[in-house]
């Protein structure tokens, strides 16, 4: 697929290349991310690689109280800047398919024959993911919803903004504009635009400069700068376009980015806009780790639950909190 690059303003580019330089020297490696891994489905899933299409198929379970006969409502599944198919969103799939939900965990850069960063992903894979949910067997066409987290949230809301067929959207750690793209091979940063729409890169929020004692959440600072609200605007995604009933989960302690603040923003545009309902849930003492199921304490990724903001103890006790809300959402959006 063709994209066109973005042409930015010098001083733009100034400040991204010396935030790189900075980032070199400062940041930790893919800021503590995991590699990119490409996890098998497991026993319970199927590895779907077709036309552009790359992820795991997770059919829905046959254990959640609904005959088999009847046709189940479907999941598309984002996972964030770790790329590939992640630990993180397997976890979710599986969790969603033991309710009941047909899921397809689909990689969108990272992934065999897929490019290696996160720079002008057409929004028309996830379109494409869609249509090929719908055409399932066992799928009702008419029940979709979306679910993703950071930058898969970020795909995920203006996904919404695009269609007219979605009855619900989860978005976790999510963010109120687009931003730049994420290119490891650069330690992260990048001059492209995340997403295009139609070939056309969608405009983006330009960063700030690094901080080094405030780390990588110093970079999306801009967002909550009112100097900078005409950027936001130019950069805003418009929710207000939405059909589908939204909810939002962040942790006011996050230090990846401000995820709580740009929920608010998000669900301020929506209610000024006359947009879709939405429903906010900020953990006070949660961060980066607040979405998704429950982590066993004994599970050894529990110790790292505080990795990007908040205790270990509030992002599990969030999860715990969040997650069943998560599931009945969109098990109450597929029946309205």
């Amino acid at each position: 697929m063709r994209s066109v690059r973005t042409v930015l303003p010098v001083i733009g580019i100034a400040i991204l290349l010396a935030g790189a330089a900075l980032f070199q020297q400062a940041a930790p490696d893919r800021y503590g991310l995991p590699e990119i891994e490409v996890l098998d489905p497991g026993p319970t899933g199927q590895r779907i690689d077709q036309d552009e299409l790359f992820g795991n198929f997770y059919p829905a379970a046959g254990n959640a109280g609904i005959s088999q006969d009847v046709p189940r409502p479907a999941v598309l599944l984002l996972g964030g800047s770790e790329g590939g198919l992640g630990g993180g969103a397997k976890q979710m799939a599986l969790s969603l398919q033991e309710e009941g939900f047909t899921v397809l965990h689909l990689a969108y850069f990272g992934a065999p024959e897929q490019p290696d960063a996160l720079e002008r992903i057409p929004l028309e894979l996830f379109d494409q993911a869609l249509e090929w949910l719908k055409e399932q067997p066992g799928v009702d066409p008419g029940r979709l919803a979306v679910v993703g987290a950071s930058k898969g949230a970020e795909a995920a809301l203006l996904v919404a903004t695009r269609r007219s067929d979605l009855s619900a959207v989860v978005a976790g750690m999510p963010t109120n504009v687009a931003w730049n793209g994420i290119d490891w091979a650069r330690n992260g940063q990048s001059l492209y635009s995340s997403w295009t729409a139609s070939g056309e890169e969608v405009p983006t929020m330009p960063f700030s400069d690094w901080n080094a004692s405030d780390g990588i959440i110093s970079v999306y600072r801009t967002i909550e700068d009112p100097t900078h609200r005409a950027n936001a605007d130019r950069a805003a995604i418009p929710i207000e376009r939405a059909s589908a009933k939204i909810m939002l989960v962040c942790g006011e302690a996050e230090t990846m980015w401000p995820a709580c603040p740009m929920s608010r923003m998000i669900a301020e545009r929506s209610a000024e806009r006359s947009g879709p309902s939405i429903t906010v849930l900020a953990y006070q003492h949660a961060g980066h780790f607040v979405f998704g199921p429950p982590v066993a304490s004994d599970n050894p990724f529990y110790r790292r639950l505080d990795a990007f903001g908040g205790s270990v103890e509030g992002n599990a006790t969030a999860r715990a909190d969040s997650w069943p809300k998560v599931v009945a959402f969109i098990k109450a959006r597929a029946a309205d």
